[in-house]
């Protein structure tokens, strides 16, 4: 799938993101827009809130006591925004398992911020590895247990949806990734590639995003490349042979940013 950024069903149209868990587990975070999560305008950056998204996650399981009970990484992360918190402003986020199959689960999130009514719906399918081997690995009995009852029987679909090679008349530029973006891994943190999106969105006054990534192949510090056509965005290495990650970015209502 090339366009529009979420997965699309039959007719074509995005499928809804999945409402959050009625039941089961469910975290609670508060947080503030601190002055590192801002761009020039005061509004949070697409970087920050992955940012918030994983640490929330993080902060899920180990409140659960499942923090030594494996790895997880990132495959895909789903953003609707409607309305983008603002610098200073206290924000809330919540979290729970909405699916899960052998090797994989999806995490709903939202985030909102009651003073301004901004509100971030994620959702992100994590794929869950054996701390050693860091290989994918079964979820286990005590995951069942203490995650099943929010999933309510959905199970999580682990294919991509992105095309793997770049739009038809994609223009390449030149991207450099610090050392300050690695995570402990060694690799481009998740919320690292975010800050391609930023930057093409540039100074866009914006209220309302739908935007999706897709990570194919840990990459680590140095130049890339970035293929853009329109609101598709393909991340490979300097060489272009290995495909980092896809964005597939749209504004509700409007034309894809250029």
């Amino acid at each position: 799938m090339s366009s529009p950024a979420a997965e699309t069903g039959a007719d074509g149209a995005p499928e809804p993101i999945p409402d959050y868990p009625s039941t089961g587990r469910s975290f609670e975070s508060e947080r503030r827009v601190e002055l590192g999560d801002c761009d020039p305008s005061g509004r949070a950056r697409l970087d920050a809130v992955a940012r918030w998204l994983q640490d929330v996650a993080y902060e899920d399981v180990t409140d659960a006591g499942m923090r030594s009970e494996g790895v997880w990484v990132v495959r895909r992360l789903r953003l609707r925004v409607e309305g983008f918190p603002g610098f200073g402003e206290p924000i809330a986020l919540r979290t729970a398992c909405s699916a899960f199959g052998r090797l994989v689960a999806e995490r709903r999130t939202d985030v909102s911020a009651p003073r301004s009514g901004a509100r971030i719906a994620a959702v992100a399918l994590w794929v869950h590895l054996d701390p050693e081997t860091r290989l994918p690995a079964r979820l286990g009995e005590e995951f069942d247990r203490i995650y099943a009852p929010s999933a309510a029987g959905r199970r999580a679909r682990s294919g991509l949806h992105h095309d793997a090679e770049a739009p038809a008349g994609a223009v390449t530029r030149e991207w450099f990734f610090r050392r300050a973006d690695l995570d402990l891994a060694g690799h481009v943190n998740n919320a690292s590639y975010w800050a391609i999106a930023e930057e093409l969105l540039g100074d866009a006054s914006l209220e309302r995003l739908d935007a999706e990534i897709e990570f194919r192949d840990g990459i680590g510090a140095g130049a890339a490349r970035v293929a853009v056509a329109g609101g598709s965005v393909r991340v490979l290495d300097v060489a272009g042979s290995t495909l980092a990650a896809s964005i597939e970015l749209g504004v509700p209502g409007s034309a894809a940013p250029a």
